[in-house]
């Protein structure tokens, strides 16, 4: 199967290909950190499961690291590591040398998400149409952020606030926001 991508013809009719929609999916601490030595600093069952259920079905696009982290392949999803490593080995994904490379490989619809970590996020956001965050009302120790992000280049349209109900509860916020149109 081809990737997914959307087909577009130039001003003189020639076929052109254009990227896929992307959206990048994190929780995020107050303080920007999402995670700790490979690991989320947090405990958060429902964020996991809303996870799940928005990635189900797409293409995932992640660094070495956050595979490394992983205990197994996502299932249901076309899952791709970035890496700078020649010959890496990723079993059950597909390996890519740059994000761009990730993105052509990807074949399921769309959006494409990017699901980390600190790099990738990095680079991926330029190109981003879509955030999904998981808002965490705390700040939390880490090694790893998510980078920092011009608000009025993107327009909340949706927000659920939580509570987590685990040991040292804090409230945290689903939000979804889409990119605005440049004005450049």
């Amino acid at each position: 199967m081809p990737p997914v991508q959307n087909r577009l013809r130039d001003s003189r009719g020639t076929p052109t290909v254009a990227t896929p929609a992307i959206a990048l999916i994190a929780a995020v601490a107050a303080n920007g950190v999402i995670g700790i030595g490979n690991r989320l600093p947090w405990r958060l069952a429902e964020d996991l499961k809303r996870f799940r259920a928005l990635t189900t079905g797409h293409s995932v696009i992640m660094g070495r690291k956050t595979w490394e982290s992983l205990s197994r392949v996502l299932p249901e999803r076309q899952n791709i590591v970035v890496t700078r490593q020649q010959g890496y080995i990723a079993p059950g994904a597909e390996v890519a040398g740059s994000f761009d490379e990730a993105v052509a490989l990807a074949r399921l619809p769309e959006p494409v998400f990017c699901i980390g970590g600190s790099e990738l996020f990095s680079e991926a956001l330029a190109q981003a149409q879509r955030l999904y965050l998981t808002e965490i009302d705390r700040d939390f120790d880490g090694d790893a952020m998510f980078p920092s992000w011009r608000a009025d280049h993107w327009k909340e349209i949706a927000r659920e606030a939580r509570h987590s109900e685990e040991p040292g509860g804090f409230d945290y916020a689903y939000a979804t926001y889409e990119r605005t149109p440049s004005d450049d």
